[in-house]
This record gives C-alpha cells, structure tokens and sequence, in this order.
C-alpha cells in the first residue's frame, strides 16, 4: 500500500519531468503558480512515485500535472492519489473539482466518476479536454 501526504511545491519537479515531460529540464517543471497550490506526493516503499498539484478557487479547485513514474503506472498508485485529493476537497468544502485531461487519460478519469465538458483542444502538440467532478461532501 502506498501513502499520500502533502508536499513541498519542488518536490514535484522530478516526477513531473520523468512522468510526463523527460525531454524537458528540470527547471522548466515549475508551474508560475507552483507556491500558491497545495501539493500532494505518494510515496510507494519510501519512494516519492506520484504527484499532483491542487489550486483553490473559492468553492472549486482544478488539480494539475498528475503525474506517476513511468515504472509504477498502472498499479493503481493514480487512482489512489485522486481520491485522496477528492477526499481533500470535500473536508475543504470544494464543489467543483476539474482538470485539463489529456485526451489520452479521458477514459482514467471517467472511471472515477469525471466528465468531459467543452471540446477537445491542442497545447503543445498535445490534445487535452476540460473534465470535472461534483464533490459531494
């Protein structure tokens, strides 16, 4: 069993430049708002193996660039650190939780209970698709 807690922004960079951006340097994993998130790492026998970023606005938030070691997908550790955000999210009174999916992922997400809203759309060369989820507290 692999155990979320919270964690310190820079933390993430590494799991997110493996995860999902190796050609890229560690720097450019910042996100500009990466110190006003809260972030979350699972860590899975001692080691750091997923991340996520969580952005409060009010009653919704949006989590952004979940990402699990390329070694460690498909073992569940995504879906478990989902639900510990959505779990978050109802003790924090959010409503509204979303995220720009890759399109790739949309079928992950909807097993958990997202949908898609909006249309299908392009970032760097990439297609992503806003979905969301009513938390219900």
């Amino acid at each position: 069993m692999a155990i979320v807690e919270q964690i310190f922004p820079a933390l993430t960079w590494r799991i997110r430049k493996l995860a999902m951006y190796p050609e890229k340097e560690i720097k450019e994993m910042a996100l500009p708002n990466d110190f006003d998130g809260i972030h979350f790492g699972l860590y899975h026998n001692y080691e750091l193996t997923g991340v996520v970023s969580l952005f409060e606005k009010g009653t919704t938030a949006q989590f952004r660039k979940m990402a699990v070691l390329p070694g460690d997908q498909g073992k569940g550790f995504g879906t478990q650190l989902l639900q510990y955000v959505i779990d978050f999210c109802k003790q924090e009174g959010i409503q509204l939780l979303w995220c720009n999916a890759r399109t790739s992922a949309i079928e992950f997400y909807k097993k958990i209970g997202f949908v898609t809203t909006g249309e299908p759309y392009l970032q760097d060369q990439l297609a992503y698709i806003r979905m969301e989820i009513k938390v219900e507290v």
